[in-house]
């Protein structure tokens, strides 16, 4: 099932093709006007855009604009009446799949060509079980989907960026797209790992190595035989466990604690770091050749910041998870909420942005969420504000007297109207001295 915006002004042929493709299982929202699709667009993510050429409102290549700019990876089908060819082969030049003439009559076309440009869509890279996905759709992640696709042999990968974007996804991504995707990923976060801890954490203990070893152990290393062995925050590592690290990567092998026998270390080595490591080299505070063994074929992602195109179909995967892991029906964003969303710096990154999502999820009570829902659910870090913008703490207050004045001062109707509790707004009223 494929989510579908239509943007068709003539009746007949919108109900003809909603109800078809409805039929085949797809979720499908159908409008009548150009500015409705663009609205449209910015509230929710779509994986196909069917849209007419001549609408009100908006014409379908600004329809079409909007959506290659708000949703990168969604695919487009142009409709356009017989003689007006040349206004389909400028879609195509901006992205379009394809185009269908009208008049309408043959379903299996309309089937056959939703079910291609469905095919031919830009997919995610991702884990497949657990955790938020990365959407890759932004222009400025179209290097790293690059350089995973080239790392799916058996290289040494370095992610390098900030915390929160998602290194350890990336990491799984390039695990599940390799040969080795078969084998277990094991992961292991250097800041933890401590010169007492790493001997039977790392690489396991044989019975009788030191009090309380009553059996042999496998270390985190040797179970990940035959996968994938991910370094996470590997720039902590301390400076005397590094020499135990580089030994292990040159000689592709190591010996339990309190053990002779030396076990093959059959694994492809990830690791992630939020530091710079070459000033750290410079600095004399992580080993050179370490470093050139890690960073065979480093990958830099870059922050959210910087790939604004990202933030609403990443929003959409997110919030997926977080009514699955609430037991709430499908979450939608309206426009305000959506343009909120994409305005903010997300200094945290992915990490910020699923928590904020999940706050203001908590606090709606229906299942689409506004911009007041992200005003009170602290904190969200639009950006700078020009003009007469205002702080979110202003847009908060204001958000709660325009609900107040909109219901003459009923204060259950107010909270209703801002998606709120009631004891939530009395809390607020509270806090802003609002009566």
């Amino acid at each position: 099932m494929a989510k579908i915006l239509i943007a068709e002004d003539e009746e007949g042929i919108r109900s003809f093709m909603t109800e078809a493709l409805r039929l085949d299982g797809h979720d499908v929202t159908a409008v009548g006007d150009g500015a409705e699709a663009q609205q449209a667009l910015l509230a929710q993510p779509f994986a196909l855009l069917i849209t007419d050429v001549k609408l009100p409102g908006a014409d379908g290549i600004a329809v079409l604009r909007a959506a290659m700019k708000a949703q990168p990876a969604i695919q487009a089908i142009v409709v356009t009446a017989f003689g007006t060819v040349e206004s389909a082969v400028e879609a195509m030049k901006l992205g379009a799949f394809d185009y269908l003439q009208k008049p309408l009559r043959n379903l299996a076309q309309l089937r056959t060509l939703v079910t291609r440009a469905l095919a031919a869509r830009p997919q995610s890279v991702g884990p497949g079980t657990g955790g938020p996905r990365l959407t890759w759709g932004a222009v400025s992640m179209e290097p790293v989907v690059r350089a995973v696709e080239r790392v799916a042999s058996n290289a040494t990968v370095l992610l390098l960026g900030e915390s929160g974007v998602g290194k350890e996804v990336a990491a799984r991504a390039i695990h599940e797209t390799s040969a080795r995707r078969g084998g277990p990923f094991e992961a292991i976060n250097c800041a933890s790992l401590t010169a007492d801890l790493v001997g039977s954490e790392l690489f396991g203990h044989e019975k009788g190595a030191f009090t309380g070893a009553h059996e042999r152990k496998k270390g985190r290393l040797e179970m990940a035989e035959g996968g994938t062995f991910f370094l996470d925050e590997v720039g902590e590592l301390q400076p005397e466990l590094q020499s135990r690290l580089l030994r292990v990567l040159e000689e592709r092998r190591f010996s339990r604690v309190g053990g002779t026998q030396t076990v093959e270390a059959n694994v492809r080595w990830i690791s992630a770091t939020n530091r710079d490591l070459q000033a750290m080299v410079a600095a004399g505070t992580f080993r050179e050749d370490l470093y050139h063994r890690l960073a065979v074929f480093p990958i830099a992602l870059p922050p959210l910041r910087s790939r604004k195109e990202d933030i609403l179909p990443l929003s959409a995967l997110l919030l997926e998870k977080v009514a699955q892991a609430h037991g709430r029906p499908p979450f939608t964003l309206d426009a305000s909420a959506a343009a909120l969303l994409k305005d903010a710096r997300w200094d945290g990154n992915v990490r910020e942005l699923r928590n904020t999502l999940e706050r203001a999820a908590i606090l709606a009570e229906g299942t689409e969420l506004r911009r007041e829902h992200f005003s009170l659910a602290e904190p969200v870090r639009a950006a700078a504000p020009t003009g007469d913008a205002g702080t979110l703490e202003d847009m908060e207050k204001k958000a709660i007297m325009d609900a107040l004045e909109a219901v003459h001062g009923h204060r259950q109707r107010a909270a209703n109207r801002l998606g709120i509790g009631l004891r939530t707004l009395y809390e607020k009223l509270k806090r802003y001295g609002l009566s």
